[in-house]
């Protein structure tokens, strides 16, 4: 099962929390005895390649992203703040089309960001997952249902 996990990861506090998600996941899964593989981009460059390829960087970047998102069964998109990051919602909009499986968004902001009164984010965003949750305690266990699911 490969796992693409999506989300901002400019700040260290972002970078932090997808490790944590991450390790989260792994956990929850291992304990199941389900085999995955989680990718996020966070893992693919270290600043230093992306600094050499210089103005190709965002080619290597988006080809990588690409890829992985074309080999995976599942994603996993964060979700929190104002607004989603565009980068995500891109992945999750791309996810969608190829049709390879269900999204699972995160969001832990406490704050309504949504098009209607019941909706927590963008309704073209929240209606593309089969389910946003809002710990990562509730995301873990919904992963592991979703794949047992599959």
């Amino acid at each position: 099962m490969n796992i693409y996990q999506a989300g901002p990861l400019f700040t260290q506090a972002e970078q932090d929390w997808h490790r944590k998600a991450k390790a989260a996941m792994e956990e929850a899964l291992a304990g199941e005895g389900i085999l995955a593989r989680i990718s996020w981009p966070g893992e693919f460059f270290s600043a230093e390649e992306i600094r050499a390829w210089g103005p190709m960087a965002k080619f290597h970047i988006f080809n990588r992203c690409m890829e992985d998102l074309q080999n995976a069964q599942l994603v996993v998109a964060l979700l929190d703040g104002v607004q989603v990051d565009d980068g995500t919602a891109f992945e999750m909009g791309a996810f969608y089309t190829l049709g390879r499986g269900p999204i699972l968004g995160i969001r832990t902001d406490f704050r309504n960001a949504g098009d209607t009164d019941d909706s927590c984010v963008n309704v073209m965003l929240e209606c593309s997952c089969k389910t946003v949750y809002r710990s990562l305690d509730a995301l873990t266990k919904g992963l592991v249902d979703t794949i047992n699911e599959l």
